[in-house]
């Protein structure tokens, strides 16, 4: 992908130092503001390309809305729970996390609190700090035998499978994308939910925070598991519903829960915060140096690889980009925003469209059918004022505007003199197409409504492309017209077949005023700039 121009960074929480200073050194300026109302956030973002937050700053769609030259959302930790993802997705704005910055300190805050809970450590402590000394109250259990089940089978709950199994547990799982056989290489059988509720002495929760799995241990879960189960949630408050989880406790059902996440933080509702059995925590999961650290290290190198066009990493809505840090794939891209452009322009009068085809032919264009999608939408339904689409929201942009995109791919031939990209729009039941590829380097356009150019035309600079039937004085008209206009004529490309009418393209020194002094020369005229 072309490199992301990030010129002012606002990093409103307490990030690292590592993570100024990186950016600082790659050209960036940034600024440090903490403790920001939501109002003062909105006043202020449009001042910035990039802003970087943790957990506490509620990222918008308000914000976002006002960040009008907002490029990059990058959130210091895992998940982005406090980002409006759709909101940014539709203007265009990358957002980014952190996914494995703070799996060690999280994984580890698991284990400790499965630790505490079979052994009441805390109350303990508090008991003896009340001057108290009662040990047959805080009775517990060994870990050695127990059944763990883990209900997300990402990076933690993979290092707290490791780290648990030291104890000489047996752990069991649960997730939806992990293949079975990962899972099973680092210890951890897999089964549904209904056969893992039963089984388990401890529940630990290690999923995002979505529909499919807020209350996931509800009334309904809590009834089939084991009488006196204990539950960790170090991950999203709400994938443990907290009404059931008071009931369970209550009933004794649940024996002991380790909160360091709730609903509402800090939490108003005290009940299970004044549990005797529950052990809770004010959100600790990445609160330590090391993580804090590393968050900030890695969001900040993250930026810097997207700005210089290296590399993308924890993007979670621009899957569409992964593939396009290559120059190769730099080129395909612009050959697909100017195809998308060039068919706008010759199409302006038939708007608006239906449906846009973009097949892809050539072994080495197999995996650039997504982006090139997204590319030729780019072109397509960009007007040349304020902030147009991008790869990142041009298929979220077309299904608004009613526009269906269908993507193909051929084989076709193994070599990179094979591949082209064809075009297909169809507007009011009409169909315009045209073809492209990229020789030399250098993207260029090789027919365009059935019109095969003789000398494909290099889609860069000023190009004024016209509709007229040939003849001796085609030629000299459209030169004089571009003459009298004070435009220079640098380059010509021609069809092939001569009958009929056909498209013909001029390279330009620069834009005509208003090509409708063509009107009496040609039928069909438009401009573009690449």
């Amino acid at each position: 992908m072309a490199p992301v121009a990030i010129k002012r960074i606002l990093i409103s929480e307490s990030v690292d130092a590592c993570c100024k200073k990186i950016l600082q050194e790659n050209g960036i300026e940034v600024t440090e503001k903490q403790n920001m109302t939501k109002d003062e956030l909105i006043g202020d973002i449009e001042n910035y390309d990039g802003l970087v937050v943790r957990s506490a700053t509620k990222v918008t769609a308000e914000v976002i809305n006002a960040g009008c030259n907002l490029k990059i959302i990058g959130r210091a930790g895992t998940g982005v729970d406090n980002v409006d993802v759709p909101a940014a997705t539709k203007n265009g704005v990358i957002v980014m996390n952190t996914p494995s910055g703070n799996t060690i300190s999280a994984a580890e805050l698991t284990c400790a609190l499965i630790m505490s809970l079979s052994r009441h450590v805390p109350q303990a402590d508090m008991s003896m700090k009340a001057g108290k000394w009662d040990r047959k109250k805080f009775m517990g259990a060994e870990l050695y035998g127990k059944v763990l089940g883990i209900v997300g089978l990402g990076r933690i709950g993979k290092e707290v499978a490791t780290r648990m199994q030291s104890f000489g547990m047996r752990t069991i799982g649960y997730d939806p994308i992990t293949p079975v056989e990962v899972s099973a290489s680092w210890g951890v059988e897999q089964m549904s939910l209904e056969q893992l509720w039963p089984q388990c002495d401890y529940i630990t929760v290690h999923t995002p925070l979505m529909p499919s799995t807020t209350g996931l241990l509800n009334d309904k879960s809590f009834a089939q598991c084991k009488k006196g189960v204990k539950v960790v949630n170090c991950a999203r408050g709400g994938i443990i519903d907290e009404a059931a989880l008071l009931r369970a406790l209550e009933s004794g059902q649940c024996g002991g829960a380790g909160l360091d996440v709730f609903v509402e933080e800090p939490p108003k509702e005290r009940s299970l915060v004044n549990h005797p059995n529950v052990i809770s925590c004010p959100h600790l999961g990445a609160s330590t140096r090391e993580a804090q650290a590393r968050c900030g290290q890695d969001i900040a190198l993250q930026i810097v690889d997207m700005v210089k066009g290296t590399a993308l990493v924890g993007a979670v809505n621009a899957q569409v980009l992964a593939s396009t840090f290559s120059p190769e794939s730099q080129q395909w891209i612009r050959l697909g925003e100017a195809m998308g452009a060039v068919l706008r322009a010759c199409t302006s009068s038939k708007q608006p469209y239906s449906q846009v085809q973009v097949n892809t032919t050539g072994a080495c264009l197999k995996k650039s059918t997504g982006f090139l999608g997204s590319a030729v939408v780019v072109g397509l339904l960009s007007s040349g004022s304020g902030n147009g689409p991008n790869l990142v929201n041009a298929l979220t942009l077309a299904k608004e505007t009613g526009l269906e995109v269908v993507m193909k791919h051929e084989e076709g031939g193994a070599g990179d003199s094979a591949a082209c990209v064809c075009v297909e729009v169809c507007v009011n039941g009409a169909t315009s197409r045209a073809r492209g590829s990229v020789q030399a380097q250098v993207p260029v356009l090789e027919q365009l409504e059935g019109s095969v150019f003789r000398q494909p035309v290099a889609l860069a600079g000023h190009l004024l492309f016209f509709k007229a039937n040939a003849s001796p004085q085609l030629l000299p008209a459209v030169t004089g017209a571009l003459a009298s206009a004070g435009v220079e004529m640098e380059s010509f490309s021609a069809p092939a077949v001569r009958g009929g009418d056909q498209w013909y393209c001029v390279g330009m020194s620069s834009p005509m005023g208003d090509v409708g002094s063509l009107k009496s020369v040609v039928k069909e005229a438009a401009q573009i700039t690449v």
